[in-house]
């Protein structure tokens, strides 16, 4: 585990960068909200990043979070589950996180109103987006986006706040800007179909947050470079 000063100075580091990109889109930093990407990172780690400033923190898995919680519940964090969720997951994740940034089905959609409803309760809900059917990665088509959209905003448990993806790695950040423009534009007309604000958008992670934040990200996800490298599992 990288020790804490070491990922204190990361998130410093990240902190500068995140300031200088928004200044260059003519945008405040405190638009953009740093998620700490905590896969295979320790509860150690994730409480220094916490003491580092940073509040909000994003998992993969159910199940390696249903682990990590119990050592980290006095810390005032937000809790997004970034990675796939299977139906089969739903009512743990319901539970366990407080934001959903991978929702990409009507019937996942439907588990997690239902599961949030059991308690009467609300979770914030993200639509990930397949970027590039190329890829076979998770995400709604394109196609079926405003579809999904328009059965979420019909379930009383779930709030949607927006859009999530991840494109295609690049060697050069630089060749991710066409991807994360993309998506803004379909965030943009989803507001316009629907007559309602998506203020967030999720994307960027550490090769490329910086033209993330550029295109409108409101969210950027770093794992790496807060952490180091991450632990072969």
């Amino acid at each position: 585990m990288p020790r804490a000063a070491t990922i204190a100075s990361n998130v410093e580091q990240i902190r500068e960068r995140i300031a200088r990109a928004a200044a260059r889109a003519d945008r405040r930093p405190e638009e953009v909200v740093l998620v700490a990407a905590a896969k295979t990172v320790s509860a150690e780690a994730i409480r220094a990043a916490y003491d580092a400033g940073v509040r909000a923190f994003g998992e993969n898995r159910v199940q390696e979070w249903e682990e990590k919680q119990p050592q980290l519940t006095d810390l005032k964090a937000s809790w997004h589950l970034i990675g796939h969720l299977q139906g089969n997951k739903a009512r743990r994740a319901a539970r366990l996180f407080d934001w959903i940034d991978s929702v990409d089905s009507a019937a996942l959609a439907l588990k997690l109103d239902d599961a949030a409803g059991e308690t009467n309760e609300w979770l914030a809900v993200l639509i990930e987006v397949q970027l590039d059917p190329a890829e076979k990665k998770s995400g709604v088509a394109q196609a079926d986006l405003p579809a999904l959209a328009e059965a979420i905003g019909q379930m009383p448990h779930l709030e949607l706040r927006g859009l999530m993806a991840i494109p295609p790695f690049c060697d050069d950040p630089r060749d991710s800007r066409p991807h994360f423009r993309r998506l803004r534009r379909l965030r943009d007309d989803l507001e316009k179909q629907f007559d309602r604000s998506l203020p967030e958008l999720s994307m960027g992670m550490s090769h490329d947050f910086e033209i993330a934040i550029e295109e409108g990200a409101t969210q950027v996800r770093l794992g790496t470079a807060i952490f180091g490298e991450r632990a072969k599992e």
